[in-house]
């Protein structure tokens, strides 16, 4: 079907006039060609509750679509809006739109939206800009990326930002990320980039509503984000998912993702409750659950990381909570935790499939595959998973002493039972000096010594718990187990970890079970049958 021959049902919503033009546009293009886009359309249903999350308007306003596809977002607002508001009567719309594929859709629907507030009284301009959001924009990260929102020269110019932003990674060398280089940390992602410059086009009681993956919430990655973002505005809701799955089911995506709320940070205003809800999809976003928390449950705007912890029960609540009464991390300890210095294909001439009898001396090598909870297997062989690595002076920089540490996989599967998996490894006085641990594997060690056998065995039963994962998956939104992250875990004292590594050292049960029943034999019960 031609788009000159798509016309709106008499009574139509334009909301779903916009819909209907998306599912066209699906049909018309390759999923090559919305996947180079980062296209994910959003479902009318999404479109509409975000919506709804917008205050009511002023007589005129300004709304921003920084990346508008077919302009659903933009048209569910402003239904919403003109059900809000028997006063409104002028809204301009700028939406930002770069695939000239469907550039005559938005038009399309745009149209439609004027032709629909005219009979009811309401003026509508809009216009669709096809240049870059990010190039467009860059002048919001000319200012200190800890410049306060209250000081920028580039505020007030929308009342409301709305936005299903495109989700992929950019190279270091793309544009958008060494124009927005205040704000990225290692491989960006072009969502935080929407988000961070939409955080400086905000008019003075504007608000922000945008629909994004979760992983922006903690890592090392999004670390600059966070920093330059909260210090624009302030989280006032957070809708949550349970499922990944049926979100964005129509595009098949594989997604943990969120609806966020902010406004613009106002000097010396108390902080806001953050309303959090949840729905597992689509089916149940209204009426859904919510609770309101104090924005320090949520958010530690003090500290370096300001990780964003995310429950979706009381359960999760109450997880919290106790490691917030936990006031040590590893390093508290003399512990720390490093990324496996073996990276594959740069060591590739040092990696042997089997064991060589002769002159070259080898190591035991440790992939994420070795590593299972509570235990390490190895030699597992798989194809171009060597297990052992020769120790020689060119490749001792990425060997490691053979000492005591916990093994701890980077990666988890989307759809793995658990984030966190664990194992204890015990130095092996008939194995060599050295040992390599591969880069998708963390190691954590004692900086000054030996790790003993108890810790050892205590941090990875702690680890491996249903409690360490609830608390991990409450900020945790990707695959990705960072160090960053788990040097920032509050852990119990260190004599309640060595008696539960003593107690599965005692029982010689290196179970899985085995350490469940520990971990919760010295932890507090209520908490960790409610986790």
């Amino acid at each position: 079907m031609e788009i000159h021959d798509i016309a709106p049902f008499e009574d139509e919503l334009p909301t779903e006039f916009a819909d209907r033009l998306g599912t066209q546009y699906s049909a018309d293009v390759t999923k090559i060609h919305k996947k180079e886009n980062g296209q994910f359309f959003t479902p009318t249903a999404i479109a509409r509750f975000m919506g709804g999350m917008a205050g009511t308007p002023k007589d005129s306003i300004r709304i921003l679509d920084p990346g508008c596809g077919t302009a659903i977002l933009a048209c569910a607002l402003v239904e919403k809006l003109v059900g809000k508001s028997e006063s409104l009567s002028s809204i301009q719309i700028t939406a930002y739109e770069t695939d000239r594929e469907i550039q005559p859709y938005a038009y399309k629907a745009l149209e439609y939206l004027k032709v629909w507030l005219g009979s009811r009284s309401i003026e509508l301009g809009f216009e669709i800009v096809s240049k870059d959001f990010i190039l467009e924009n860059r002048h919001v990260f000319e200012d200190s990326r800890t410049m306060s929102l209250f000081n920028r020269p580039h505020a007030g110019r929308f009342d409301y930002v709305i936005a299903n932003p495109p989700y992929f990674k950019l190279s270091k060398e793309d544009p958008r990320a060494k124009a927005s280089a205040s704000v990225v940390s290692g491989q960006p992602n072009i969502y935080a980039l929407f988000m961070a410059v939409a955080s400086k086009l905000l008019s003075d009681d504007g608000e922000f509503v945008f629909i994004t993956p979760r992983s922006f919430a903690s890592g090392n990655y999004f670390r600059a984000f966070r920093d330059f973002f909260l210090s624009n505005v302030q989280v006032t809701r957070i809708h949550l998912f349970a499922s990944r799955k049926e979100t964005f089911s129509r595009d098949e995506v594989l997604q943990e993702l969120l609806i966020m709320k902010a406004t613009p940070l106002k000097q010396n205003a108390p902080a806001p409750e953050i309303i959090v809800s949840s729905s597992h999809g689509l089916r149940n976003l209204d009426p859904s659950s919510e609770k309101a928390y104090p924005q320090s449950q949520l958010i530690d705007l003090n500290s370096r990381e300001k990780i964003l912890h995310l429950p979706v029960s009381g359960a999760e609540e109450n997880v919290i909570n106790l490691f917030r009464s936990w006031s040590h991390r590893l390093r508290d300890y003399g512990i720390e935790i490093s990324t496996g210095p073996v990276v594959a294909f740069r060591a590739r001439k040092f990696i042997r499939d089997r064991f060589e009898n002769g002159n070259v001396v080898l190591a035991p090598l440790y992939w994420l595959h070795n590593v299972i909870k509570m235990n390490i297997e190895w030699p597992v062989h798989k194809v171009g998973k060597g297990q052992y690595i020769e120790i020689c002076q060119a490749s001792e920089p990425v060997l490691i002493p053979n000492c005591n540490y916990v093994l701890l996989r980077r990666f988890s599967a989307k759809d793995d039972r658990s984030r966190l998996i664990a194992a204890p490894y015990f130095v092996n006085p008939n194995m060599p000096e050295y040992i390599g641990v591969e880069n998708k594997v963390n190691y954590i060690y004692r900086t000054k010594g030996n790790l003993e056998r108890s810790e050892a065995v205590g941090l990875a039963a702690l680890l491996n718990s249903k409690l360490f994962d609830t608390y991990f998956r409450t900020f945790n939104g990707n695959v990705n187990v960072s160090a960053t992250e788990l040097r920032e875990m509050p852990l119990p004292p260190l004599e309640t970890i060595k008696e539960i590594g003593n107690r599965i050292i005692g029982h010689n049960d290196f179970s899985e079970s085995s350490a469940s029943l520990a971990v919760a034999e010295f932890l507090n019960q209520e908490e960790v049958a409610s986790a």
